[in-house]
C-alpha cells in the first residue's frame, strides 16, 4: 500500500503528527551507523524529556558519537581535530543523556551493536542489548512492535519522486514488508524518511518511491556534517596480519570484509599483490609464507588477480572502495541463473559476441530462432543490439531485414560488428550499509554513473544469509572468502569478537555468525578471522590466543581459519590436538609453553609435543627485524587509505598510542620520574608541541606534559 509521502519542512512539525497518529506509547526503530535521522530523533527525544506520558522505546545500533577525550593530554589533541572532522555535526542527545545517565525513566534505549568499546561501563546500555544475529534484526524489531519507522535518505533532482535509501537499505527492506503486513491488518504505524543533501544516492534496490514514506521531512536547518568515521593507524602487527589473510583470497572469487585496522591491511596488501607483485611476494617470502605454501596453493595465491573479485558485504568500507577503484574487485554477477552458471564454468564471458550467443543456444537458455521475451532477456543483458527488433518472424537491425535465426550467416555479419561491449546489468559490489571517512562519501557521490550502477545496496537478507534465491547465491559467491576479527581466540578454536568473559558486551554480533555460517555451507568457500596474536596493556604483554575464555561468539564446530601476524593455522576438520598445535604456531612465543602446558593437562595434546623450529620466535623484535629490510613507507605504511590527520598528527598519533600503552606499567612511572628531571628543547619536535599546545608551556602540569610527549615522539618518530 503506497503512503501519502507528507512534505514537511520541520523536524517539530513532523513529531507532532507522529504522536497525533501514534500517540504516546512509541516504538521507534531506526538503522544502525550512518541512516539515523538525527534531529527528528533528537527532536522526539527532546518531546518525551519534557512529556513523562509519552512512553519512547528506540531499536537501533551503533549509535554514533564523537570520540572524547579520556584525559587532557588527549583532548589537547582530540579537541580541534574533532572540531575540524565533525563541524556541526548533530549528536544524538539520546546518546549523550545515556553515557551520562541521565535517560529519563520513560525513554529506553535498546540496541543490537555498540560503537566498539563505548559502553562497556554504562550498565543502561549492557541491560538493554539485545543479543542478535544481523539477519534476524527486522525480525525481531518488528515483534517488538516497533511503530515508527525512521531513516536518513538521499534525494537526486533528476530521479524525481524516488528516495533513496542510501548508507541504510539493509535492515529496511527486510522490515517494511513486514510492518506493511501490521498496517494491512489494523495497526498504526508511520515511515518517517528525513531527506539530507550530502548524503550518496545509491542506486539498485536502495531507490524507493517517496510515498515508501508516511512524512518526508526536508529541514533547512537538519543539513549538517554527515559522521564520518577517519582511517585509524595500521600498526606493523596489524600489516602482517593483512599481509597473511591477503595470501588466502582466490582470485576469481568473493570477498567479504569488515571495518577497522585489520581490514584495512588486509586491503593494502592485496592492493600490493595487484599492482606491486614483485614487492609484495618479496615481503609474504620474508615473513614465511612458505611454511603455509600448501594452505595457499590450495586456497588463495600470491599472483595478481586475472578475473577479479567480486564484493558482497554487509558493510561496504572505504577499503572495499578502494579495492574497487584498484581494480580488484572487478568481477561482475548477475541476476539470472542460467548466464552466471554459463560464467562460472567458462562456456561465456562477460561481453557481448557471437560466441556468447552461440554459448547460450548449446545450452539450451535460448533457441536460434527468437521470441520476444527472449529478445527482451538479451536486450536486458547487452548481449544483442538494443536497436535488433523481431517483427513478422524477422529480425530488424536499422534498415537490415534479417532471418530469424542465430545460425543464418547473414544475420551473424550484421550482428557482429555490434558486439564487443560488456555484458550489462552486472554487479561487483553488493553492500548492506555504509559508514566510513568523509572522502569515501564524496568518492560516492562523484561515482561515474557506469560505475555506480555496478555497485547495489541491498537489504541484509540476501547478503548475510543463502536462505532465498540460493541457487543463485551459490552460483555468484564461488571461492568466497568471509574475512573478519575477533580479539580473542581458544586454542580448540572457538572466537571471541563481541563479549567479554564476564558478560559485557564490546560491540556485537552482528554478522559475523552468518558468514561463518555461510563459509562452511558455499563450497569452496573459507570463513577467515584475523587476530592480533599479543596485546599491551599498563605495559604488560598478554596473549589473545587462551587455552580457555567463557564466552564465543563462534563456537569451535565452526572454526576453520585464523590468522595472526605470525601465520596461518587452518583448523577445518583437524583434531583437537592438531587445532591446538596449529594455534600454538600462530601464537607468540612468550606464551606458547604455557599454553601447551594448559593443553597438555587436559589431555588435548601430548605431554611431549614441541612447538616446531620454525615458530619458536614469534616476537615482535624479530618481526620488527624483517620489516626494516624493506621500504617502511611503501611496504607498511601507518594510514595505507589515506588519513584525515596531517603530518603532524600522524606522528602525534603514533606517541600517543605508544605513551597509552605504557600507562600503568613500571616503564610509564620511570618515564614520569625522569620526564620531571629533564626537558627538551628539540627543535625537531617544534611543531610537534605546538599542534598539541606545549611548546610553551606555563604550569608544572603543562611542562610535565611537554616532558612526556617529547619522550614519547623521540621514541616513536
Amino acid at each position: 500500500m503506497k503512503r501519502a509521502g507528507q512534505p514537511l519542512d520541520s523536524v517539530e512539525v513532523a513529531v507532532d503528527e507522529v504522536i497525533r497518529r501514534v500517540g504516546k506509547d512509541i516504538r521507534l526503530g531506526m538503522p544502525l551507523g550512518l541512516g539515523k535521522p538525527n534531529q527528528f530523533v533528537n527532536a522526539l527525544y527532546q518531546r518525551a524529556r519534557q512529556d513523562g506520558s509519552l512512553q519512547l522505546t528506540i531499536y537501533t545500533a551503533l549509535s554514533l558519537g564523537r570520540p572524547g577525550a579520556g584525559s587532557d593530554l588527549e583532548a589537547r589533541f582530540l579537541n580541534p581535530f574533532a572540531e575540524r572532522v565533525f563541524g556541526d555535526y548533530a549528536d544524538l542527545d539520546y546518546l549523550v543523556d545515556q553515557r551520562e545517565g541521565r535517560l529519563p525513566g520513560n525513554v529506553r534505549v535498546c540496541e543490537f551493536f555498540f560503537q566498539p568499546g563505548s559502553q562497556l561501563g554504562n550498565a543502561d546500555a549492557q541491560q538493554h542489548y539485545i543479543s542478535s544475529n544481523y539477519t534476524h534484526v527486522a525480525r525481531d524489531l518488528n515483534a517488538a512492535g516497533v511503530n515508527v519507522a525512521a531513516q536518513l535518505v538521499a534525494r537526486r533532482d533528476d530521479q524525481p519522486g524516488m528516495l533513496s535509501l542510501a548508507c541504510n537499505p539493509e535492515v529496511t527492506l527486510d522490515l517494511m514488508p513486514l510492518l506493511e503486513a501490521r498496517r494491512a491488518a489494523g495497526e498504526v504505524i508511520v515511515a518517517v524518511a528525513q531527506v539530507h543533501n550530502d548524503l550518496p544516492f545509491m542506486g539498485g534496490d536502495a531507490v524507493v518511491e517517496h510515498t515508501t514514506f508516511d512524512l518526508v521531512i526536508d529541514d533547512a536547518s537538519t543539513h549538517t556534517r554527515l559522521f564520518s568515521t577517519p582511517n585509524m593507524p595500521v600498526t606493523l602487527q596489524d600489516h602482517l596480519v593483512g599481509l597473511h589473510a591477503s595470501t588466502l583470497v582466490r582470485d576469481g572469487g568473493l570477498l567479504q570484509i569488515g571495518i577497522g585496522a585489520l581490514g584495512d591491511a588486509l586491503v593494502h596488501h592485496t592492493l600490493l599483490r595487484e599492482h606491486d607483485n614483485a614487492r609484495y611476494r618479496d615481503i609474504t617470502r620474508a615473513f614465511g609464507s612458505e611454511r603455509f605454501a600448501r594452505l595457499i596453493e590450495a586456497e588463495g595465491g600470491t599472483a595478481p588477480f586475472s578475473e577479479g573479485l567480486y564484493g558482497c558485504s554487509e558493510m561496504f568500507t572505504h577499503g572495499l572502495m578502494s579495492l574497487v577503484d584498484g581494480g580488484v574487485i572487478r568481477r561482475p554477477v548477475f541476476d539470472d541463473e542460467n548466464l552466471q552458471m554459463l560464467l562460472n564454468n567458462g562456456a561465456l564471458r562477460p561481453e557481448a559476441s557471437l560466441d556468447s550467443l552461440d554459448a547460450l543456444v548449446a545450452a539450451g537458455v535460448i533457441d536460434a530462432c527468437l521470441e520476444e521475451a527472449t529478445l527482451d532477456w538479451l536486450k536486458r543483458f547487452g548481449l544483442v543490439p538494443d536497436e535488433l527488433q523481431l517483427k513478422d518472424d524477422q529480425l530488424h537491425l536499422g534498415s537490415q531485414q534479417l532471418a530469424n535465426n542465430l545460425h543464418d550467416d547473414a544475420t551473424r555479419q550484421a550482428l557482429a560488428p555490434r558486439l564487443g561491449t560488456p555484458l550489462r546489468g552486472g554487479t561487483v559490489m553488493h553492500g548492506g550499509f555504509f559508514l566510513g571517512p568523509a572522502a569515501f562519501y564524496e568518492r560516492l557521490r562523484s561515482l561515474p554513473a557506469e560505475l555506480a550502477a555496478q555497485i547495489n545496496m541491498t537489504r541484509i537478507s540476501f547478503i548475510n544469509q543463502l536462505y532465498g534465491e540460493e541457487e543463485l547465491k551459490r552460483l555468484q559467491r564461488q571461492d568466497a572468502r568471509f574475512v573478519n576479527t575477533a580479539f580473542t581466540a581458544t586454542l580448540l578454536g572457538a572466537a571471541v569478537s563481541d563479549q567479554l568473559d564476564d558478560g559485557r558486551v564490546l560491540s556485537g554480533v552482528g554478522g559475523q555468525y552468518n558468514f561463518v555460517c555461510q563459509a562452511h555451507e558455499l563450497e569452496g568457500a573459507r570463513s577467515i578471522l584475523m587476530l592480533r596474536a599479543w596485546r599491551e596493556r599498563a605495559g604488560e604483554a598478554a596473549s589473545n590466543i587462551v587455552f580457555s575464555y567463557p564466552h564465543n561468539t563462534i563456537p569451535r564446530h565452526l572454526r576453520d581459519i585464523f590468522v595472526t601476524e605470525y601465520g596461518i593455522a587452518d583448523l577445518r576438520g583437524k583434531t583437537d590436538a592438531e587445532v591446538v598445535a596449529a594455534m600454538v604456531n600462530i601464537s607468540d612465543s612468550r606464551f606458547q609453553n604455557e599454553l601447551l602446558a594448559q593443553a597438555a593437562k587436559a589431555g588435548k595434546i601430548s605431554a611431549d609435543y614441541r612447538v616446531p623450529e620454525p615458530f619458536r620466535y614469534n616476537t615482535p623484535d624479530k618481526l620488527e627485524e624483517k620489516a626494516n629490510a624493506f621500504d617502511r613507507q611503501k611496504a607498511f605504511p601507518l594510514f595505507p587509505l589515506g588519513a584525515d590527520f596531517d603530518e603532524t598528527e600522524q606522528g602525534l598519533v603514533k606517541a600517543l598510542a605508544w605513551l597509552k600503552e605504557k600507562a600503568g606499567s613500571k616503564d610509564y612511572l620511570a618515564l614520569g620520574r625522569s620526564a620531571i628531571l629533564q626537558d627538551s628543547d628539540d627543535t625537531r619536535l617544534r611543531p610537534y608541541l605546538e599542534r598539541m599546545g606545549l611548546w610553551k608551556a606555563g604550569s608544572v602540569r603543562e611542562r610535565l606534559q611537554r616532558r612526556l610527549v617529547s619522550a614519547a615522539l623521540s621514541q616513536t618518530l
